[in-house]
């Protein structure tokens, strides 16, 4: 984070949120025109991007920071769909966000990457944007990881290529988990909240760390 300029450290949040706004209707305007994609597909895209954004450097790789969201987030829409959840519902669109609280895939392994777990719990009947502004912080951190790791020219748009697939790969494995949850908690009866606690014991206890 150090590698950025402190007019970029000092604006990413407001630019999380507003790339996180531009995304999400962009994302859900493709639904109807453009069929789902696979993931791996999706991964081979966002690749793409990186190479764009990082052939240029930080300029470069802000501007391609709107884009990469937006097939990220298409990819999260299509992933509720599998699990049955329409991506226009309200609760669907804010389950769709809350996957970017994750931590990322850049972060520790702390137990930090299960927090946004309990994220929707703490903002249920929250307006959109109460929640774009809670996740907007914690997106802003992973993403300013993602564009120094691109800041230099040239050899960003290797980095960008392998950052973008490991962040696509990582969210969409968090939507998985998000759906799967929801999903699993409306078939069987059991409180989601509940249901989220054991899943965050359980792979606690898998890591060998307090919860």
């Amino acid at each position: 984070m150090d590698r950025l300029p402190a007019s970029v450290r000092g604006n990413l949040d407001a630019a999380t949120i507003k790339a996180l706004e531009l995304s999400f209707d962009a994302a859900a305007k493709t639904r109807g025109p453009l069929p789902d994609a696979g993931h791996w597909l999706t991964r081979a895209v966002t690749m793409g991007t990186g190479v764009m954004g990082g052939a240029g450097g930080l300029p470069s790789a802000m501007a391609e920071l709107p884009v990469t969201t937006t097939v990220i987030l298409r990819t999260i829409q299509s992933i509720a769909v599998e699990y049955g959840f329409d991506p226009a519902h309200d609760d669907t669109r804010a389950d769709c966000l809350q996957v970017f609280a994750a931590a990322g895939p850049l972060a520790e392994d702390d137990g930090t990457d299960l927090s946004f777990l309990t994220l929707r719990m703490t903002v249920t009947g929250a307006t959109m944007q109460t929640l774009l502004t809670t996740i907007a912080p914690r997106l802003a951190v992973v993403l300013g990881q993602k564009l120094a790791a691109q800041a230099v020219p040239v050899l960003g748009a290797v980095t960008g290529a392998a950052i973008n697939y490991t962040f696509t790969s990582y969210y969409q494995e968090v939507a998985h988990v998000t759906f799967g949850l929801r999903k699993l908690a409306e078939d069987t009866g059991q409180n989601r909240a509940e249901l989220i606690e054991q899943f965050s014991r359980s792979v606690s206890a898998a890591a060998g760390k307090p919860l």
